[in-house]
């Protein structure tokens, strides 16, 4: 029997003395990365500039740019960069697949589907409109998946929720592809979301994903221990105290609320919950709590440098950040896939 795992890149239990050093790091370039994403564009400003149109805006261009423009867009990479890069700790942790991400559940295939649900079936023409909609159909799919899950044999099991989301994921694909064949007004609407960007989202988008963000937090560090006992197996899990189920259902609940949001938002945006757990590990360890809160730091730092590099490599036009992050986690995948050790027993 042959089968595929990744080698972790460091020893269970991390370089523990490096972690608070680590953090400070990671929220250092974090803030940093927000002050590039507020000054850089087509009309460079110096952080002078930024810091006087955050906080005494006159009503010149330099305050326009920042405050109408590139401070919603900023803000909404804080939080889905976030949001995706926790969800992917989480998914990799329920399913103990190293190479799982936000897709996995169908989760991403149910956001699609309900944007166009929204926009074919109910007419809404606007983003804040069908982000409600993106949000309710994530939800759907992962409610879905799990209660398939439960009635199956082997229960909730990590092969169980990854095979039902792998067929789930199948047909809602399918559905939509069919929506979009017979409605051409549906398809330009439903095209610049599925490119996965920050771009043309304004400050109620954020808004009205961030509950759904914070709900997710809050059950992901709730379940952070949970999960440490986890990847030991469902046995010593039990052995140690912890009720299984009831961390898989919290920890599947907070990634489907953490993607659902984020999808919503600003559409499938590849790779970043796939990358940065494997970073964050690689910097901390396999602890869930520094694994969390370290991704939940370098996630928007990444997204928001795809989102200024797609700025800056085409100006005046601009590249999509899902198309960015897509391009830069292609060679990480290629690099993960080298670095697996096929084992045969």
């Amino acid at each position: 029997m042959t089968t595929l795992a990744v080698r972790p890149a460091v020893a269970p239990g991390g370089p523990r003395g490096r972690r608070p050093t680590v953090a400070a790091g990671a929220a250092l370039a974090l803030a940093l990365v927000v002050l590039a994403s507020l000054a850089l564009g087509s009309r460079p400003l110096a952080p002078a500039e930024v810091w006087h149109a955050l906080v005494a805006p006159d009503g010149g261009t330099a305050s326009t740019i920042v405050r109408e423009l590139r401070l919603p867009r900023t803000l909404l990479g804080l939080v889905v960069g976030l949001a995706l890069a926790v969800a992917g700790v989480l998914f990799q942790a329920l399913t103990r697949n190293p190479l799982a991400e936000p897709r996995i559940l169908g989760i991403s295939a149910g956001a699609s589907f309900g944007v166009v649900l929204a926009i074919a079936v109910f007419g809404v023409g606007s983003l804040a409109g069908y982000v409600w909609f993106g949000v309710a159909g994530a939800l759907g799919a992962g409610l879905l998946v799990f209660a398939v899950a439960t009635r199956t044999r082997e229960g909730a099991s990590p092969v169980t929720l990854a095979l039902i989301g792998a067929a789930l994921d199948a047909s809602l694909a399918s559905l939509v592809y069919a929506l979009l064949s017979i409605d051409a007004r549906t398809f330009e609407e439903y095209r610049f979301w599925v490119v996965g960007g920050l771009t043309g989202r304004d400050l109620p988008v954020t808004a009205q994903v961030l509950p759904f963000v914070l709900g997710g937090l809050v059950l992901a560090a709730l379940v952070a221990r949970g999960l440490d006992a986890l990847a030991l197996g469902d046995d010593v899990a039990r052995g140690l105290g912890h009720r299984v189920g009831l961390v898989r259902l919290a920890g599947g609940a907070a990634a489907v609320l953490l993607t659902g949001a984020a999808v919503a938002a600003a559409g499938p945006i590849a790779f970043v919950g796939l990358a940065v757990p494997h970073l964050a590990r690689a910097l901390v360890g396999a602890d869930h709590r520094w694994t969390l809160a370290v991704s939940a730091l370098l996630g928007p730092a990444l997204l928001l440098g795809a989102d200024i590099t797609g700025r800056l490599i085409a100006p005046p036009g601009e590249v999509p950040a899902g198309i960015v992050t897509a391009l830069i986690g292609a060679p990480l995948l290629a690099y993960l896939v080298r670095r697996a050790k096929v084992v045969t027993a």
